[in-house]
């Protein structure tokens, strides 16, 4: 009967110590920014914003960036590319200072930086709040990415508002070393992130 009884609670220690180890593993990524490749419809949100893609050399449909509202107060980004020309390759993704596509995009002037931080890859400790990243595309040329941040708002705060700024895709990877552009190539899409 005794032994039983310690076996008992040796399996309900364990069992609690399990179910409190993973409590500290959720509240560790709680607050944290996520990226992750595809869309996540799990946690649809309300939409806010979007940006419509085109090639900057002919004005051809490219993709779309659509934003959410979560419930937590953080903004989603569901990040769409369809670039036949880059097919099996990857292409490099920043949001820039201006919503202005003219110029082959060049009117979108450099990257968007308002706490003057250095570039780097999303989510490391040397990165701003336009550093999108590397997005590979497919055989088709399709590729996707899905960015959830609280360094982002739509309205008030201007240091993280990101109406009005430019969705810069490039026509080369990310070195995220290369100050302040990565090295990241010619601008070959552009949009501009509009309310809803």
């Amino acid at each position: 009967m005794k032994n039983y009884l310690i076996i008992a609670l040796l399996a309900a220690s364990t069992v609690f110590a399990s179910c409190s180890g993973n409590n500290e593993k959720a509240s560790d990524n709680a607050g944290k920014d996520s990226l992750s490749m595809g869309t996540d419809s799990a946690n649809s949100g309300t939409e806010i914003a979007s940006a419509k893609l085109a090639t900057t050399a002919d004005s051809k449909d490219m993709g779309t960036a659509r934003f959410y509202q979560l419930e937590d107060g953080k903004i989603r980004m569901d990040l769409v590319i369809n670039y036949p020309l880059r097919a099996d390759s990857t292409v490099a993704v920043h949001f820039h200072e201006h919503g202005d596509c003219g110029n082959m995009g060049e009117n979108a002037h450099g990257h968007w930086n308002p706490t003057k931080e250095n570039h780097g890859k999303w989510g490391s400790a040397a990165s701003h709040a336009g550093d999108i990243g590397n997005i590979q595309l497919d055989s088709k040329g399709h590729g996707e990415i899905t960015i959830t941040t609280d360094r982002w708002t739509v309205d008030g705060d201007e240091i993280k508002t990101i109406i009005g700024r430019g969705i810069i895709v490039h026509g080369g990877t990310d070195d995220y070393k290369t100050q302040p552009t990565g090295n990241s190539g010619p601008r070959v899409g552009c949009g501009v992130i509009v309310k809803v």
